[in-house]
C-alpha cells in the first residue's frame, strides 16, 4: 500500500454527486443506507456518475490501474472506504472512493470499518495519508509489520500478509534489482532509452509498496543492515537521478 495522489473531478460531475447525495438525506434515516445502494445501483448513475469516478481512479493508481489496498490486482471497483452501511450520506462522497479489486472490495474489506475510542478510523485511506507511517515492510521476508494500532487494523482488514501477496513482494523486489542493475549498466553507456524502459518496468508491475519501501529504506538509518547481500542496489537506489524517476510515478 502506497500513498495515492487524488485528482479532482469535473465540477459538473461534482454537482451531480451533490445533487445524489441530497437526494438520499431526504430519506428517513434508518431507509438511507438502502436508498444510496438502490441510486448507487441505477443505470443512469452508473453511466453518468459511477463509470466517470472509476476512469479517474485508475488514472490515479499506480502502475497499471492497480488495487489502492493490495498493489496486487487491477482495480475493478470502485470502494467506499467509509462503507454505505455505515455512513450513507457519503456514499457519492468523492474523497470516500478508492479504486480496489475485487477480492479487496467484497472478500476482505467489506463492510467492516473499525474505528478507536475517539471514533476515528483505523484504517489506512491511502488518498489521505502515507501508509508508511503505520506499516514497515520487511523486504527480505515480504512481510507487512504494524507501527501503530491503525496499521494491525489494515494488515487484518486488507489480509495484506495473505501468502499470495507475500510471495508476489519477494518476487517484485527481485524484479526491482534486476532492473535497477540495467539502469545502472544504460547509464554508464549513456544510453537514456534503457535507463527509461528500466525505470518504466518498475513503475508497470504490481506492488509499487516494494520499490517505494526500498527507496525509503535505503535512506534509513538501517540501510547498510537491510542490504547487506546487495550494496550494490543500495548504491543505485541512492542515485538522485533514479530515485527521482522511481518516485515521479507515486
Amino acid at each position: 500500500m502506497i500513498r495515492i495522489a487524488r485528482a479532482e473531478l469535473p465540477s459538473q460531475l461534482l454537482v451531480r454527486l451533490e445533487a445524489l447525495t441530497e437526494e438520499i438525506a431526504r430519506a428517513p434515516v434508518p431507509r438511507q443506507p438502502a436508498e444510496a445502494r438502490a441510486i448507487w445501483r441505477r443505470a443512469s448513475v452508473r453511466t453518468a456518475v459511477r463509470i466517470p469516478i472509476s476512469e479517474v481512479l485508475r488514472q490515479m493508481a499506480a502502475g497499471r490501474e492497480h488495487c489502492m489496498y493490495c498493489g496486487d490486482n487491477q482495480g475493478t471497483d470502485v470502494d467506499h472506504y467509509e462503507p454505505i452501511a455505515r455512513n450513507p450520506l457519503r456514499a457519492f462522497d468523492w474523497l470516500n472512493h478508492v479504486l480496489a479489486c475485487s477480492f479487496c472490495n467484497s472478500q476482505a474489506k467489506r463492510d467492516r470499518f473499525p474505528v478507536d475510542d475517539g471514533g476515528k478510523p483505523l484504517l489506512i485511506d491511502p488518498c489521505t495519508e502515507d501508509p508508511f507511517e503505520h506499516l514497515l515492510l520487511t523486504l527480505s521476508l515480504g512481510v507487512y509489520t504494524a507501527l501503530t494500532e491503525k496499521g494491525s487494523s489494515t494488515i487484518e482488514i486488507c489480509g495484506l500478509n495473505r501468502a499470495l501477496l507475500v510471495r508476489g513482494r519477494v518476487q517484485a523486489r527481485r524484479v526491482v534489482e534486476l532492473c535497477l542493475a540495467e539502469w545502472g549498466a544504460a547509464q554508464a553507456a549513456a544510453d537514456r532509452i534503457r535507463q527509461a524502459a528500466a525505470v518504466l518496468t518498475v513503475q508497470e508491475q504490481p506492488f509499487a509498496d516494494v520499490c517505494q519501501s526500498m527507496l525509503r529504506q535505503a535512506e534509513s538509518p538501517g540501510a547498510d543492515i537491510v542490504f547487506a547481500g546487495t550494496p550494490a542496489v543500495l548504491g543505485l537506489l541512492r542515485r538522485p537521478e533514479l530515485r527521482a524517476a522511481l518516485l515521479s510515478v507515486s
